[in-house]
């Protein structure tokens, strides 16, 4: 009975010691939530310790993730860093029963961490971006070695149980004061936080986008097949993919906004403002976007009419000319608010395609998700190397002096679009029905800069037949495709490839989607009843 009584002794004290870390801990994050709402919202521990991994993580690390998780990968590391800290915390909890200048030491240690990740940020604005980190671990510490000191028994003249009694009341007394104190700075963080955005959330309301000086032209009929499952021509702001790093979207007020551009070859620097920008000649474009971690028949794509500031007029104006003119500068450095740089060729910049600051999206101001107020796009050019978000730099200099966020993680300086197609309908390992005796397969294609001129199905081991094609709104634009299927019953594999305007045959090899995009022709199995 001794052994029993000795062992439940100890898995209590250990239970106290757990919980007493899990409050520590709790209340570090609340406090700093709550500096962080005070200081600079991007400073918070967790998004500044989200964005280290991040920034660490390998290319093909980040790959997975996306693969996996798709736009919920950055939930998945906020719940995985949190899950490490609470293991952490109870670890440090059951120490400090024995040794409570060591546990909260340990907090202490993790403040430290948090205040480096803060201040090796590209984003960080100084010293006080360490703050929130800092001062949440102190309370934390505090907490810990208050509540590590209630749990242990004190011994005393009287019975030892009775005072272990005592002590572990004293101790739920101090845990309530903890929890109800710590969610309180967390609410009030949580509202200071609400509190920095409303200026942006106002500015965006406000915001009367101009008539285009340059309309999108008018979209073909035909342009949208009747068929029930294909991807929309059009995507809906809140269904366009988003693939980012930024654990926390930026919310940038229109009225303080500032793009400067300067560097290599620019005679004429200049800072805009996004009024500026507004009441120059603005140009409406239907503009297909794809993430270069896009993997074959992959989701990260999408087709919207963007409405902006072309892009050429305002490097023309600072003095800027391109390469193949004697231009000094050969890449274009866009950088975000966050910290992010992507690296763009002049010379596509400055090529005639419709590369643009874009401050509209499907007839609406940019959504905070997509760059408001002003992100950059460029036809032709994966995401990574083009359509910088929240953009409020542009730098002009060279590849060979400067490798930007991507390029220093092993992806490609330069990268076109490959020519893709994917079949929309019927989805993997479906039991689509024949409709008098037919199967209707169909989805979309695209090449950006050169068009789509022929789509082409494959059944099984067959020959190729042609897919019928709807109209085509631009080079810049996928483009859907249909193909009727005299089905027969059983298994089959439905393969799709495109051949783009220059006669360029979509390639078979299959490739990952590093260094620079996807490749292969994309199948789907399906059965027929």
């Amino acid at each position: 009975m001794q052994h029993v009584s000795s062992f439940r002794s100890k898995l209590v004290r250990a239970a106290l010691g757990a919980l007493a870390g899990l409050l520590a801990a709790f209340t570090a994050l609340a406090v700093a939530e709550l500096v962080a709402g005070l200081v600079r919202p991007a400073a918070g521990p967790v998004t500044v310790l989200g964005g280290a991994v991040i920034d660490r993580t390998p290319a093909a690390v980040k790959d997975f993730a996306i693969r996996t998780f798709g736009e919920n990968d950055k939930i998945v590391l906020q719940l995985g860093i949190l899950a490490i800290l609470a293991l952490i915390a109870i670890g440090l909890g059951i120490l400090a029963l024995s040794h409570r200048r060591a546990g909260a030491a340990g907090v202490l240690l993790f403040g430290i961490v948090g205040a480096a990740a803060a201040l090796s940020r590209p984003d960080s604005t100084g010293t006080g971006d360490a703050l929130p980190s800092i001062t949440g671990a102190v309370a934390g510490a505090v907490a810990l070695y208050v509540l590590a000191t209630k749990a242990a028994p004190v011994p005393a003249p009287n019975s030892q149980a009775g005072t272990g009694a005592w002590s572990r009341r004293g101790f739920l007394a101090a845990a309530g004061v903890t929890a109800v104190a710590a969610t309180s700075a967390g609410a009030l963080g949580r509202y200071f936080t609400g509190r920095q955005g409303q200026g942006a959330v106002a500015s965006r309301e406000a915001l009367v986008l101009p008539e285009p000086a340059s309309p999108a032209p008018a979209v073909p009929a035909g342009v949208q097949l009747k068929v029930p499952g294909i991807t929309a021509f059009t995507t809906p702001n809140a269904d366009f993919y988003r693939v980012d790093t930024a654990l926390t979207v930026p919310k940038v007020d229109a009225g303080t906004w500032r793009l400067r551009i300067h560097g290599k070859g620019v005679t004429r620097p200049r800072t805009y403002t996004l009024d500026q920008l507004l009441a120059r000649p603005l140009i409406e474009r239907d503009i297909t976007l794809t993430c270069v971690s896009n993997e074959v028949g992959g989701p990260y794509i999408g087709n919207a009419r963007w409405l902006g500031v072309p892009l050429a007029d305002l490097l023309e104006e600072a003095g800027v000319k391109p390469p193949s003119k004697g231009g000094r500068a050969d890449q274009l450095v866009a950088r975000s608010v966050d910290g992010m740089t992507l690296g763009s060729p002049v010379e596509d910049l400055m090529d005639g395609r419709d590369a643009i600051l874009a401050v509209g999206m499907n007839g609406e101001p940019l959504p905070f998700d997509h760059g408001f107020p002003v992100r950059m796009l460029v036809p032709g050019l994966y995401g990574y190397v083009s359509a910088c978000k929240w953009i409020e730099d542009i730098e002009l200099t060279t590849f060979d002096a400067y490798d930007p966020y991507w390029v220093k993680r092993k992806w490609a300086r330069r990268a076109p679009i490959r020519t893709q197609a994917r079949i929309d309908t019927p989805k993997p390992f479906a039991r689509p029905v024949a409709v008098a005796g037919t199967v209707t397969i169909a989805g979309v294609a695209w090449a950006q800069r050169r068009g789509i001129t022929r789509v082409q199905i494959r059944v099984d081991d067959g020959p190729w037949q042609d897919a019928d094609l709807a109209a085509q709104a631009g080079v810049d634009t996928w483009r859907q495709w249909s193909y009727r299927w005299s089905a027969t019953p059983g298994g089959h594999d439905l393969t799709v490839r495109a051949t783009d305007g220059t006669g360029q045959v979509q390639t078979e090899q299959r490739t990952r989607t590093i260094p620079d995009g996807a490749s292969g022709w994309h199948s789907v199995f399906v059965t027929v009843p």
